[in-house]
This record gives structure tokens, sequence and C-alpha cells, in this order.
């Protein structure tokens, strides 16, 4: 039988059921500083009602079950970066610098030692997005989690002049849409990778080194998130840019049309999408079908920028001059969704 992730126990339908319920809840909070709904990468409040106010946007994730294969390999010092990605890369899809950040733990047992090299790893996330941590919480919550395992989530806010919010209504056909590499998995789909390989019951395998691969699985699949704020600043400093996408869990199907304008579709021929070795090895391994995988994985693309096709060639140069091989993945054309073709 062929694996995908509701039978890997995560229910994506049950995620968005869980949202649509819970939103007259949100919404009941809200005041007038309040701007846009929930579905965004970012949730936004506005300072002021002035045109160019400053606007907060703020986002908050976790690392999910990648922290078992920290675990396993007893290495937790690149575990932070994760989550500080993953909240920083969200807000920058809204154009906002990330300024400060919050981290909470919560373990079974804690060992000052371990504490310290999760916390290093959450500085240097930090660091690399340009924002500052100024606090935190560690809860140590014996009977409740193992004594050896934990969790880790974090909770960023960045600043954008409300003028300055990605605004993707002159999307149209022809924008070219352009990809910033992935360094793996990066922090989405790890319960679906530990069934495609049965990690649980085979936990040797993480240091097998697979046909097509350069280095053993664990250590590919324990690669710390990208991120990819100050590159991404860096091009909205001098280029309009369209729209941004995060591909986190839901892969290209989910995270890409969250940036595009009613009526656009993003088209892209799987050929030119960069995926690494390690993805084709779990879709072989796991007998995933193609659409599950760009349904669920970043297939090696951790962002997409949309600009119209004039400052494609200097979007690109920026980024690379930021250290991101970024490239031409697709155009926009008329239409709904993402077209993989």
């Amino acid at each position: 039988m062929a694996i995908d992730y509701k039978n890997a126990g995560v229910d994506v339908e049950a995620g968005y059921s869980a949202v649509r319920l819970m939103k007259e809840y949100v919404k009941s909070t809200y005041d007038k500083n309040v701007v846009g709904d929930l579905g965004s990468f970012g949730g936004f409040y506005a300072l002021s009602d002035a045109a160019d106010g400053d606007v907060l946007v703020a986002g908050t994730d976790g690392v999910g079950t990648k922290l078992k294969y920290a675990f396993s390999l007893n290495k937790h010092d690149t575990i932070g970066i994760d989550c500080v990605a993953m909240c920083v890369n969200d807000i920058v899809c809204q154009g906002a610098k990330p300024l400060i950040f919050l981290d909470y733990i919560a373990l079974g047992k804690l060992i000052p030692e371990k504490v310290a090299l999760i916390v290093k790893g959450v500085s240097e996330g930090c660091r690399m997005a340009g924002c500052a941590l100024i606090g935190g919480e560690t809860a140590e919550m014996p009977g409740f989690y193992p004594e050896d395992e934990y969790d880790l989530a974090g909770f960023t806010v960045g600043v954008v002049d409300k003028a300055k919010i990605l605004d993707n209504s002159t999307m149209q056909p022809g924008d070219v849409i352009i990809a910033l590499p992935s360094t793996g998995v990066h922090s989405n789909g790890f319960s679906l990778v530990r069934k495609i390989f049965d990690i649980d019951n085979n936990p040797d395998v993480l240091k097998k080194t697979f046909d097509g691969m350069d280095k053993p699985l664990g250590e590919a699949l324990l690669a710390p998130t990208k991120i990819y704020v100050k590159p991404v600043l860096a091009v909205m400093d001098e280029i309009t840019v369209k729209g941004v996408s995060h591909i986190t869990g839901g892969g290209f199907y989910e995270n890409i049309p969250r940036s595009l304008k009613k009526g656009c579709a993003a088209r892209i021929a799987k050929a030119d999408v960069r995926t690494p070795a390690l993805f084709d090895v779990m879709q072989r391994e796991g007998g995933i079908s193609e659409h599950d995988m760009f349904n669920t994985f970043n297939m090696g693309v951790g962002m997409v920028l949309t600009v119209a096709p004039e400052d494609a060639d200097k979007a690109i140069a920026i980024l690379k001059a930021h250290g991101e091989d970024a490239y031409r993945l697709g155009t926009i054309v008329e239409g709904d969704g993402v077209e993989l073709v």
C-alpha cells in the first residue's frame, strides 16, 4: 500500500476544518487595529490609523516531529534554527522585518547542558534573521514528556510600513515565479518521513546513505531550515515583489496559492523544479505518488517570489548576491491554484 500523509497519522483536512470552526471565536477578539483575516502567513496589527503607519506582523510555529531526529541522533544545537526559521520565514512573506523572538521549551527532565544547546540554535537563527531573542519559557513537565524528549516552539513579531505590506493586486499573467532552494525537508512532513523509512522500528536507517545521496539519511533530514529573511528583504528594497510564499506543510499545492491574486494560477514545469536526491529516495522508498509529494513536501523549493518579467533577472541577481542560488521556476497564467505540467 502506498503511503500518504493521512495514513502516517496527519489529517490535513481535519486541520482545515479546525480553522473553519475556530474562526468565529478568533474574530470575536478583533478590534479596529487588526488588519486582514486568518489564513495569511502572519497576523497584522496596525499601531495607528495613518496610511504610512507601522504595522506589527506576528507569527508562531514549532519544529514538529523533526524533533524526534534530534533525539535519535542526540544533536540539539541546530533544531533551534528550525524553530526561528518557521516563524520568521512566514512573516517576511508579508514584507515584515522580524524584530523580536521568544522561544518555548517544554521537557520531561531539565538538563541544563541540553537546554543551552537548544537555545544556542535559537540564537543562531535569530542572528541569521536579524532579530533579538528577548526571552522565553522553559517548562519542566515530568510525567508529561519522557525524560529524554522535549517540544520546541517560537513566536516572532516584525514590522512593516502599512504602505509596503505585500500587495498582489498588480499580479498578472506573464509574471515570473522565482524559486529559492531549500536545504532539504525543512520542518514539515516528518511524520510521513518516519513512516516511509519505518524509523520508529528501525532507527539505524538514519545512518544509511542511500543511492544518489552524499550523506547519511539522518544528517540530511536534520539539516536546518533555511532562513530567507535577509535576501528576500534585499529584493523588496529594490523591486516590487507581487507575492511571496513560504513552502511548508502542504507543499506547492497549498502554499503557493496563498500569495496568488484571484484569477491567477502558477504554472510550473516539473522538469524545472531542482529536486534534491533526498526527495527521490523518499518517493521511491514510500511508493508515494507525485501529487502527494508536491502536496506534502517543499521538493527542494523553500520559498517562491513573484515579480514582473522585466524585474526577474535583477531579483535573481540580488538573491545570488546574498548567497541564494535562485532560479526561474514558473510563470503566472490565468486560472486558479497550481498547474504542474
